[in-house]
């Protein structure tokens, strides 16, 4: 407790706008890992502080403290079985079902797992081997590809899913959290180095993160979403609507599952070139 009172004082410490927002996702991340995470995440914060103004009322820190949450605390399988497995979750579930105390609840979970997750839980180094090879990534697919249907509310299923998200001690070690810091790092740096030449521009690729969500086939869909949007900033910079236009081309790719929207509005900003 007298690290997490620290890291409490550590956000007092942050510009007053900023403070609300900090501590919501220090409480997020320290949830997601532990007190130690939360202290990477206020470093994070404070890194985007030292690029930001108070001329302009903190907006960058304080969308980066929502956003570097998100992304800390991104959707792996552990985190899916921990919140499968929760007693909060199973009473919500019985008040929206109207269950009684002494009624009995059937709870059938779908745990659906792609190759790239199951390769994702590997230690960092064997993970990366695996999803180089085809062969063995195909092999996952085969085995892992179809799904399972888990009643949760028998022992043998819900121990599992309890056993596998009580992994957190060995998350850091994944090749999956290594994938996810280095994505996190590249993230951070276009936007510092954005801010330096265009502040609102840098305030919306800070926002384009907002694009990377959910577990999966949903989390595969918007990386490949994010990673287009991010990647036309360059084609952008120097206009006086940059940001107008990146703010267009999330909305586009929110707004059209099938990507043909974003499509459209990244021909347009082509032409501006």
């Amino acid at each position: 407790m007298r690290d997490w009172a620290a890291l409490l004082e550590q956000v007092k410490a942050l510009p007053e706008p900023v403070q609300m927002m900090a501590e919501t996702g220090l409480r997020k991340v320290v949830d997601f890992q532990d007190v130690a995470y939360g202290a990477g995440y206020l470093a994070a914060v404070s890194r985007v502080q030292s690029a930001d103004s108070a001329s302009q009322d903190w907006l960058l820190t304080n969308e980066a403290a929502k956003y570097i949450a998100n992304a800390m605390a991104y959707d792996d399988v552990i985190k899916v079985a921990d919140l499968k497995t929760r007693a909060s979750r199973h009473a919500r579930i019985r008040q929206e079902m109207g269950a009684g105390d002494d009624q009995l609840i059937q709870l059938t979970e779908f745990f659906h797992p792609r190759a790239e997750e199951i390769a994702g839980l590997m230690p960092a180094k064997m993970g990366a081997k695996w999803e180089a090879s085809e062969r063995r990534m195909a092999r996952l697919d085969r085995w892992f590809g179809k799904g399972r249907r888990l009643r949760t509310d028998s022992l043998r299923a819900f121990l599992m899913l309890h056993v596998l998200g009580g992994l957190k001690g060995y998350r850091l070690r994944t090749r999956r959290h290594s994938v996810e810091v280095a994505h996190c790092e590249k993230w951070m740096q276009a936007c510092l180095e954005m801010a330096a030449q265009d502040y609102a521009l840098a305030v919306e690729l800070v926002r384009n993160r907002r694009l990377i969500k959910g577990y999966s086939d949903t989390h595969a869909r918007g990386l490949s979403k994010f990673d287009r949007v991010m990647a036309a900033a360059h084609l952008l910079e120097g206009r006086e609507d940059a940001a107008q236009w990146m703010a267009r081309l999330r909305e586009a790719a929110l707004q059209d599952p099938a990507g043909k929207a974003l499509e459209g509005a990244i021909a347009t900003v082509e032409s501006f070139v």
